[in-house]
Formats: C-alpha cells, sequence, structure tokens
C-alpha cells in the first residue's frame, strides 16, 4: 500500500491477493462472483486500477469485477527496467490474474494502452477473452497531430520551443513532474468541469513517480505491429472514442473497429477518458455489450 491516504470507495474488494511474475509483484482485486465475469484492464503505469471507481461498483452487482494495479503504481511493484513495462508482459499479468481468481473467460475492458494490453490478450489467449471493450484505445493506427507526433519523436532531447506538448519530454519530467501531470490529463479531459478528475488523476500520477514513468514511456509497444495484432483478436468488439480526445485519435479508434469489425460509439464532445467523465453512457454501453454476447463467451 502507497503511503499517501487512499479515498473511500463505494465498494470494497472482496478479494485481493499480490502475484508474482519474474519477480514483479502484482496487486489485483475481486469484487463480486459469478458470471459475468469483467476484467478491467489497466492503462499506462500514471494511474492505479482506480481509474475505474466509477465502474466497479456497478458492475460487481451484476457479476464478478476483476482489476489489477498495473506496474509502477497502487499497490503493484515499481520495477526501473524498461523492458518490465513492455506491452506483453502486462498482457502476461491478465492472463496471470485470470489464473489468480480462477476465472476461466471474461469480457475485458480497456482504457487508452489498456487497447494493446486487450488486443495482444485476446491474440495469444483467445479462449481466455469473450469480448473486448476498448475505450479511447492508444494504437499506431492513425497519424497523431503534428505537435503530438514531435513529442515522441524527440521524448529524450533537450527542447527549447514553447510548444505545449514539449511538457511531454524526459528533460522536462526531470524538472517540473507535476506540471507535466497537470498539463497531460488537462489534454486527457477535455470536457468542462472536469476539475475533480483531473486533480484524482495528478495525484495518482504522483504516486507512480517521474523515474517509473520515464521507465514505462520507454516499454516496448506494440507500434506497426497494431494491426495484426488487431487482426488476430477473434472475439467481438466494442470500441468508444470521444470524438474531441487529445490523447488518441479518434481516428484510430475508426480504424480498429474497421479493422476487427467490431462496433464503434463515437461520443460528441467526449475526451481520452469517458469511463470518468460520461460514466453512466460508458457503463450503459459495457453492459449492453456483455448482454449481446451469449452464455457461453460471457461465462
Amino acid at each position: 500500500m502507497t503511503a499517501t491516504a487512499e479515498q473511500t470507495r463505494a465498494r470494497y474488494p472482496d478479494e485481493s491477493g499480490r502475484l508474482d511474475r519474474d519477480g514483479v509483484r502484482i496487486h489485483w482485486e475481486r469484487y463480486g462472483d459469478g458470471d459475468p465475469a469483467i476484467l478491467f484492464l489497466p492503462t499506462w503505469s500514471i494511474a492505479p486500477s482506480r481509474i475505474w471507481k466509477a465502474q466497479i461498483p456497478y458492475f460487481a452487482r451484476r457479476g464478478r469485477v476483476l482489476v489489477f494495479d498495473p506496474r509502477g503504481n497502487g499497490c503493484s511493484d515499481r520495477p526501473l527496467d524498461p523492458s518490465a513495462y513492455a506491452e506483453t508482459a502486462f498482457a502476461d499479468d491478465a492472463r496471470a490474474v485470470l489464473d489468480a481468481t480462477g476465472t476461466g473467460r471474461a469480457v475485458v475492458v480497456g482504457l487508452s494502452l489498456g487497447a494493446q494490453r486487450g488486443l495482444i490478450l485476446a491474440a495469444r489467449n483467445p479462449e481466455r477473452v469473450a469480448g473486448l471493450a476498448l475505450l479511447g484505445p492508444a494504437l499506431a493506427l492513425a497519424p497523431f497531430p503534428p505537435e503530438r507526433a514531435r513529442a515522441f519523436e524527440l521524448f529524450h532531447d533537450e527542447r527549447a520551443d514553447d510548444e505545449p506538448w514539449a511538457k511531454h519530454n524526459a528533460n522536462y519530467w526531470r524538472r517540473d513532474f507535476p506540471g507535466f501531470l497537470e498539463f497531460f490529463f488537462s489534454k486527457a479531459f477535455t470536457e468542462p468541469h472536469s476539475t475533480k478528475q483531473i486533480e484524482d488523476c495528478v495525484g495518482w500520477g504522483l504516486e507512480c513517480g517521474v523515474d517509473c514513468l520515464l521507465a514505462s514511456e520507454d516499454g516496448p509497444g506494440l507500434g506497426d505491429q497494431a494491426a495484426d495484432t488487431a487482426a488476430r483478436a477473434r472475439c467481438p468488439i466494442l470500441v468508444v472514442h470521444g470524438d474531441e480526445d487529445a490523447i488518441a485519435p479518434h481516428a484510430a479508434g475508426a480504424e480498429l473497429a474497421r479493422l476487427t469489425g467490431g462496433s464503434l460509439v463515437t461520443i460528441a464532445g467526449g475526451g481520452h477518458c469517458p469511463q470518468a467523465r460520461d460514466p453512466v453512457l460508458v457503463n450503459l454501453l459495457i453492459r449492453d455489450f456483455v448482454d449481446s454476447l451469449d452464455g457461453e463467451n460471457a461465462a
């Protein structure tokens, strides 16, 4: 448990534990039981599983909910080797959580980078994934805006320009990590009146710390293998994407839905984290998606 005092929860886990994967301990929690089983994946290590706090109580009344803290945040370990943050490692963590909780098959929900982890899990372990619901998927399936693309290219360079996305830079993080977090989450929550959500996420980012987030930024991702991995995920897929997403372009979500034959729901005026800014809509979309799966797939 981190030293930061935890906020009161709407519901506390019925079971929790830690599993060891190659020396990295992963903290998981189970809420409720029975079918359907839903596994909510971690997003970037900038936030713990509390990013799903608006979903957990609702779905725990309907069945089994599983979450786990990502490497680098929450109650999981904070390795400093970038290789520990490979997208394949997160996908294998997810499979290990299914094993540890005795969950044979689940509907898997991912936000942002969680889309990469969900697609890898489904491609490698099709028998474990009944369906994928992916929100604001961060995948290399459409071009980023020029400033954002430039930030990725120059991430380890010293920058003297005043482009807003110059704050997404290793040297800037070391100088003013809280300033980066405030900037980043102002872009993640483009909707008005998002003060509480931004405050939550900045606090979670500070718990991760600059060293862990730097390591996670250099972790191997899907990159140009995104389309191939998506094609190998044969389960039903729902994509939910805000058309004002400033982190992952809406065009990437639309392309993912096209490649997989999945359904695309566009949230008008929505930013990058609809599960926090429009939780009722997102919960209903996930509920309807789960209900659309037959009894065998949803078990």
